[in-house]
């Protein structure tokens, strides 16, 4: 028997924007929870990120975010948005949102308030930095949290240009936006236990920078340290992807017994011999100069030659490809990771499934990213009538 989606019957009350807590609330969709965004007027900026298909506040990045939710615009300023909002959490069973502490207790909706109200409840806080540091209450963003954490540090340590950059891609907001969603689950695991709510910080200064050093602490693992912060491997500016004939290949041995092989393979055994490179020791220390070979080794033949090779050698491969070039790749194809699918107002849409399977439920029927305030009269009289939204 195949039982209900993983989240099937939890719901969430949604205060999020951007990106950091939306990835996690929509992740939860779908997973099959009922997600019901609150909105400001002028709706999350997210909304306005791109350029939009046909319909204003219906950008690309809010097609991905926040799909499979329901959107609701209250004036939580006014007596009645409050209210309504207060109706609502009452029938919730997580209230997640990433405003500053200070505006969420005018508000009135700080969790000491709430739990009151509602013990449980899981509150969730997504922040920039965690209570009781001097950054405490700082705005956060990504660019922000990649300068702060060192991980605008680590290209000029990999490349040599000494100017800090960022990792082109909301690498903060996301990874933090991953811990978010299991201090979700966490949350309602420990209500199932106790039956009592809890509040959860998730500041995202911490989760980055934890995600960060979990190999670049490297010797600062140890006191006093053995060496400096930053594993060697991921900083070898020689290891990147290699040019070939018409292209660029990722290759990656990793194992000794892999190196060995990629050098027997490709006829060049003569160059561990030159080296004096005999034992596995030897050749750990020598990283560089086997890398540097093999640049030199897959400059002469064309990309598919060395594709096929090493797949039938168990050499650890890939094609270095553009971002467009994904959308065509056929291992994802074959698991079915890109959906086609048609929004009511958008037309056609391409997204992605969760890339977790959960075997012997069925997937969530995940709804279409919403307008603005599309879903606001449905919730407002689900609440007077007091019935479960259809």
């Amino acid at each position: 028997m195949i039982a209900s989606p993983i989240l099937d019957g939890i719901r969430i009350l949604d205060m999020t924007s951007v990106i950091f807590g939306p990835y996690c609330t929509a992740t939860l969709a779908e997973m099959g929870a009922d997600v019901i965004k609150i909105e400001p007027l002028a709706g999350d900026e997210i909304r306005r990120v791109g350029r939009p298909a046909k319909t204003r506040g219906m950008g690309p990045a809010h097609m991905t975010l926040n799909r499979g939710k329901r959107s609701v615009v209250w004036d939580l300023k006014t007596p009645r948005g409050k209210a309504s909002l207060l109706r609502l959490l009452a029938r919730c069973d997580v209230f997640i949102h990433n405003l500053r502490r200070d505006a969420i207790e005018r508000l009135g909706l700080g969790y000491d308030t709430i739990r009151a109200l509602h013990p449980r409840l899981a509150y969730v806080h997504c922040t920039g930095f965690g209570e009781g540091g001097p950054y405490s209450g700082m705005p956060a963003y990504d660019d922000i949290i990649q300068a702060a954490s060192g991980a605008a540090s680590l290209l000029p340590r990999a490349d040599g240009n000494p100017a800090p950059r960022y990792l082109p891609m909301a690498m903060a907001d996301k990874v933090a936006g991953l811990h978010a969603t299991y201090a979700v689950l966490g949350a309602l695991l420990h209500r199932e236990r106790s039956g009592q709510g809890q509040a959860v910080e998730v500041p995202m200064f911490e989760s980055f920078t934890h995600f960060l050093l979990q190999e670049h602490l490297y010797g600062r693992a140890f006191i006093p340290p053995t060496d400096a912060a930053g594993y060697p491997r991921q900083l070898d500016p020689l290891r990147q992807p290699l040019k070939c004939l018409d292209g660029f290949i990722a290759v990656a041995p990793y194992t000794d017994e892999r190196w060995v092989r990629f050098f027997e393979v490709t006829g060049h055994t003569d160059f561990l011999e030159q080296e004096k490179l005999c034992t596995a020791r030897e050749r750990f220390h020598a990283l560089d100069r086997m890398h540097a070979e093999m640049a030199r080794i897959v400059a002469n033949k064309p990309l598919r030659y060395w594709l096929m090779l090493f797949a039938e050698c168990d050499i650890p491969a890939s094609e270095a490809r553009d971002l467009e070039g994904v959308f065509a790749d056929p291992h994802l194809a074959a698991v079915g990771f890109f959906e086609h699918g048609t929004h009511p107002s958008e037309g056609g849409t391409l997204r992605m499934r969760l890339p977790v399977r959960f075997h012997g439920t069925r997937p969530a029927e995940v709804r279409a990213a919403p307008h603005l305030g599309e879903h606001s009269e449905e919730i407002d009289a689900w609440l007077d009538a007091g019935d479960k939204p259809r």
